[in-house]
């Protein structure tokens, strides 16, 4: 996959299993083979989790910021794996995060630059590193470990 192909929400379906309210990864502006990926997740009032995150001072969870990362990743390491690799079965599951860190919250009119990183992979786990930022701002940081299954 060439650097300046972009991916619209249709691509994205197409690799990711997660459907609304779950799916949080709008676009993806640039990927790089299974070496790095930047997306976007647009944050929008109606988001379902801010009635009760917070009700008077919506937040985005970290958790989503985390999840974003993870679907980035997925995407990226889908678009890394050699043809025949996958099938339609075939699942990236996160099995680990570390490091996780949240600088600023981040809320309703936001926009969520997700930048993720291919470190490395041993017997079946890759390693991503994943950053998060809101006008140029880091304001959420995770090292994740996925793997793949049928």
């Amino acid at each position: 996959m060439a650097q300046d192909d972009i991916f619209d929400i249709e691509k994205i379906k197409n690799i990711l299993p997660h459907r609304y309210p779950f799916l949080l990864v709008d676009r993806i502006l640039e990927i790089d083979g299974y070496k790095r990926i930047k997306a976007l997740k647009n944050i929008s009032v109606n988001e379902p989790f801010f009635p009760g995150h917070f009700p008077n001072k919506p937040i985005m969870p970290g958790v989503l910021i985390v999840e974003c990362f993870a679907q980035a990743a997925a995407i990226l390491g889908a678009n890394g794996l050699e043809e025949g690799i996958l099938n339609e079965n075939s699942l990236f599951y996160l099995v680990g995060i570390d490091n996780a860190r949240f600088r600023k919250p981040s809320g309703p009119g936001d926009q969520l630059i997700v930048e993720v990183e291919f470190i490395t992979m041993k017997r079946n786990i890759y390693k991503y590193d994943a950053k998060a930022y809101i006008d140029s701002k880091l304001v959420a940081s995770a090292e994740l470990l996925t793997t793949v299954m049928d």
